[in-house]
């Protein structure tokens, strides 16, 4: 995989010999372009693409994360402004990333509205975006969904960043009010079954790996913040961890399983040289551990478990949302565990049938329940 510039946009170019089975995986991508200049599939980039991509094709191809990564901290140089851009809209691109940055949203979302932004302003051409009427933007958003045949995940990407321009910067109050949103599909999470869960962590023998792997699932983290972990967050005084400035710049606190404690004990007594800040680290003292290398490990686990379930690491962040579930635990007690802003983004787990509240149970605690964890 590579960094792919297409009409100022970042896309993923995706590089292999010929391989009919691997056409088929990407095809299933939304918005999948065969380029013949390029001699490459690619894609616009997004997390949510990004995300997908990385599960369709995990266990059928190996996955080289180094570009694109490297693209996405700031080490290659991004999306270029095109010199099509009028002289007007390019001035009103600075004043929306000003106004991006002084209200401190993250390099993420700037990211991200900076690229719809500057597809809306090519479409325009040399006619000033101020002027554009609620009318303009419904027919532009009709365009890309019907011309560009633009997933509805990147049609709400762009209307999102479209209704902070419009709303934001030229204080247009209620200008979205009357634009319609595609209905973005209906999908389920996808979740291991306790069993699968204890033959994944058994099959796991590297202590760091294994700890790496229960931190994950037993407090329902994302793979970034796994990584991101310090030391000094594991209070085991109150038995909490403190996940800091997550996604939406939002603290949390989740609770410590007895059981995940008493591994990363063992971790950290036996591991050489031991971490310096960060929980996990790599190959550098003081550095965090990469969100490729815990991917990794995880893509490892299934495999040697022998699970097919096409999933990747965040299925154990579903899996520890779903267990909850089942074992009776409220809905709005697991939407603070997961740190959700809105309740309705929780409810995706309620394919499970909720019992009566119950006392709250740590889920690895109970996988591994009266059996030792090694």
């Amino acid at each position: 995989m590579r960094p792919y510039h297409r009409t100022g946009r970042l896309h993923i170019g995706l590089y292999f010999t010929f391989n009919a089975e691997l056409v088929n995986v990407v095809r299933q991508l939304p918005d999948a372009r065969w380029e013949p200049a390029g001699r490459c599939w690619h894609i616009p980039y997004s997390d949510h693409a990004y995300s997908r991509l990385k599960e369709l094709l995990s266990g059928k191809a190996d996955l080289d994360f180094a570009a694109i990564d490297a693209a996405l901290s700031g080490e290659l140089p991004l999306f270029p402004i095109p010199a099509s851009l009028s002289a007007e809209n390019r001035a009103e691109l600075d004043r929306f990333l000003q106004l991006l940055q002084l209200k401190a949203y993250s390099r993420n979302t700037i990211r991200t509205y900076r690229n719809e932004v500057i597809q809306y302003f090519q479409h325009l051409g040399d006619r000033s975006a101020k002027v554009v009427s609620v009318e303009g933007v419904k027919e532009y958003i009709h365009q890309v969904l019907t011309v560009e045949k633009l997933s509805e995940h990147t049609a709400h990407s762009r209307l999102n960043a479209l209704k902070f321009y419009y709303e934001q910067v030229l204080s247009r109050e209620k200008f979205f009010l009357e634009i319609p949103r595609p209905q973005k599909p209906h999908q389920l999470p996808k979740v291991l079954s306790e069993r699968e869960l204890e033959r994944m962590f058994t099959a796991v023998q590297n202590l760091k790996h294994k700890a790496l792997l229960f931190t994950a699932y037993s407090a329902g983290l994302r793979v970034s913040e796994v990584v991101n972990l310090r030391l000094k967050d594991i209070d085991s005084g109150r038995m909490q961890i403190r996940v800091e400035q997550s996604k939406g710049k939002k603290d949390r606190y989740v609770g410590l399983s007895v059981l995940l404690l008493d591994v990363l004990r063992a971790y950290l007594t036996q591991v050489h040289p031991r971490p310096l800040v960060y929980l996990f680290e790599g190959d550098r003292p003081g550095q965090a551990y990469t969100s490729r290398s815990a991917q990794a490990v995880f893509q490892q686990a299934k495999e040697r478990a022998g699970i097919l379930k096409s999933v990747g690491f965040h299925v154990l962040r579903h899996s520890f949302a779903t267990h909850l579930l089942e074992k009776g635990i409220d809905i709005h007690y697991i939407k603070q565990l997961l740190g959700h802003f809105s309740i309705e983004t929780t409810e995706r787990y309620l394919h499970v049938k909720k019992q009566d509240l119950v006392a709250i149970i740590n889920p690895l605690d109970e996988l591994f329940k009266g059996r030792e964890w090694r």
